[in-house]
């Protein structure tokens, strides 16, 4: 049992280093919307280990933002809420990963493919969730002329997530199609 947890938390470190690798390669389109390829390794983690591995995962992920300089930091409390908590948050992709694994093991793939995407929407929202809060806590002073804060954070931090789902999504699926023992650890 002890190797088991150790082997969970040392896939939970690895995942978090890639996804912050894929943080590097720069999708972002001026200074409110990006598509976070991190999220890809995030999304088979949570599907793999479920929602503890992956909000453990999504926490050192949001932590390694610090040690690499890429946390863009106005204040404690919006670092705290932006790279602690709503990095945590990914853990809600884990909450379908018995539904997507269960599918997967009985070759109907259709039905994994249906749970992971479930699964997967409910992280980056909640994930995403969290920067919309930070975004009109911390952000309104960047919102477009005439728009609010509070627009300006849910227009700029919607289409990042849905976009990052999207993107994160499509590789997911077709990484269940190709690989699907990458979901189903041992």
């Amino acid at each position: 049992m002890q190797n088991k947890r150790l082997i969970i938390l040392l896939e939970c470190a690895i995942f978090a280093a890639v996804a912050m690798v894929l943080s590097f390669i720069p999708l972002d389109i001026g200074s409110s919307f990006s598509i976070s390829l991190g999220m890809i390794p995030m999304y088979v983690i949570a599907i793999r280990r479920g929602f503890w591995a992956a909000g453990f995962a999504g926490l050192l992920w949001g932590l390694l933002h610090f040690l690499t300089g890429k946390a863009y930091i106005l204040m404690p409390s919006q670092a705290l809420i932006e790279y602690v908590i709503a990095f945590s948050f990914v853990a809600f992709s884990g909450v379908f990963s018995k539904q997507v694994r269960s599918n997967l093991a009985a070759g109907q793939l259709k039905n994994a493919i249906k749970w992971a995407w479930g699964t997967m929407i409910i992280g980056g929202v909640a994930r995403y969730f969290w920067h919309y809060v930070a975004g009109v806590l911390f952000w309104g002073a960047y919102a477009f002329k005439g728009w609010g804060a509070q627009v300006f954070s849910l227009v700029m931090n919607g289409a990042t997530c849905l976009a990052t789902v999207a993107v994160a999504g499509i590789v997911i699926t077709i990484l269940l199609k190709t690989s699907p023992r990458l979901f189903l650890p041992k």
